[in-house]
Parts: C-alpha cells; structure tokens; sequence
C-alpha cells in the first residue's frame, strides 16, 4: 500500500514557460532563441542552465540570479504556473489518506512561493533549502525523511529519468515518469523512463494507480 507520493517541481507540477521566458527577457534575447538553446542543451543531457551559458558565454550564473533579484525581476510563481490536475490530484491523494510531499532542485525563494500558493501538501522543501540536489543521494534521503513511509510506499514523481527515476530507485524509492515538458518528452522511450514502475502522462492517472 502506497502511504506517500513526493512530487518534482519543475515540468511535474510547474510549467517552466515563464521562468525561461523571464530569463530571455533579462538577457535580452528573443524567447524563443532561449527555448530553442534549452531544448538543445537538454537533449544533449546537459544541465539546463547551460543554455544561459550558450546565450551569454562567460555568464556567471549566481551573479545574474542575484542581479535579477535585486532589480525586482527575480523568480516568480503564481497560480498561472500550475498544471491544472495538480490542485485536484494531490488533493484527492490526501482525501485518500495518502500524505503529499512537493521536493525538487530548486532554490529556497521558490520552496517560499509554492508554500505561498497553499498547495493541498503535507511538506515542501527544495534543494536549495537542504544543501542537496538531485540526483545526490542525500536528496532522497531527505525526501524519504519528510514522506515520513517506508521507501517501498512511497512514490517519487517526476520527468527526468537521470534526476529522477533512477536515483529515486537507488534509494528504494517507488517511482512514475510523467511525460511532459521537455525532459519528460524527450526521453519518454528511454531505457531510464522505462525503469519507473509507472509512466505516466498527466497526474491524474496515479491516484488510481496507486490505489491498485
């Protein structure tokens, strides 16, 4: 019996459209340029943040966070930024009894603006705020810490088959691929979405899932 689902950020429950365009802007690129840099960089399994590196080489990627930051253009996360099933779905799950865990590779300003939304979830925390990232090890020790189950009933949920699938497994973590945003797309048919016990393509489909 599943007694927890963690959830990704990133492409899992947030649409990454306006962060990136928001980067773009302050770069002072066209939009779809950065896309087109983060959608080349992803399939080449590189960080995404290197497509900020492709755009202005030499950047120095903390520097302009903190540029952004200061000039009031900094990360924001609203409502609009949701995908639709995950209010209703992470919701249902705790109707169900199942406790809901929101953990990515984030920073700690956005583990403050997910909490701001008021999201139906028991715990949220990013790496920024615990000093560990995905796909580290200690990350998933953190989660399965704030899940609060067994390894085995609980569920890891997310789009990236490196950062997610496969390090959730490692540390006996059950595991669904949702397929959606580029990760999720581009390495649907890989051999490391395949190793999920549940491919998904919208959250909607795990309560039931789970439940069998």
């Amino acid at each position: 019996m599943i007694e927890a689902v963690a959830f990704d950020v990133g492409e899992t429950i947030v649409r990454d459209d306006r962060y990136w365009a928001s980067w773009a802007d302050w770069l002072g690129i066209p939009r779809h340029t950065l896309a087109a840099l983060v959608g080349a960089v992803v399939a080449q399994g590189r960080d995404s943040a290197d497509a900020i590196r492709l755009a202005k080489p030499g950047a120095d990627i903390g520097a302009e966070y903190r540029a952004r930051e200061a000039a009031g253009r900094g990360e924001r996360l609203e409502e609009i930024d949701l995908y639709p099933d995950v209010r209703p779905v992470l919701a249902e799950l705790r109707q169900a009894g199942v406790r809901v865990v929101v953990a990515g590779n984030q920073t700690a300003r956005v583990a403050e603006l997910l909490r701001a939304l008021d999201l139906p979830a028991d715990a949220i925390a990013t790496s920024g705020e615990w000093g560990a990232a995905k796909p580290e090890p200690e990350f998933f020790d953190r989660v399965i810490g704030l899940a609060q189950a067994d390894p085995q009933r609980t569920v890891y949920v997310g789009d990236h088959p490196a950062n997610d699938v496969a390090p959730a497994k490692a540390a006996g973590l059950r595991v669904a691929h949702i397929r959606r945003g580029p990760w999720g797309h581009l390495w649907a048919g890989s051999s490391g979405a395949a190793a999920a016990d549940w491919r998904i393509g919208s959250l909607a489909e795990l309560p039931a899932l789970i439940a069998g």
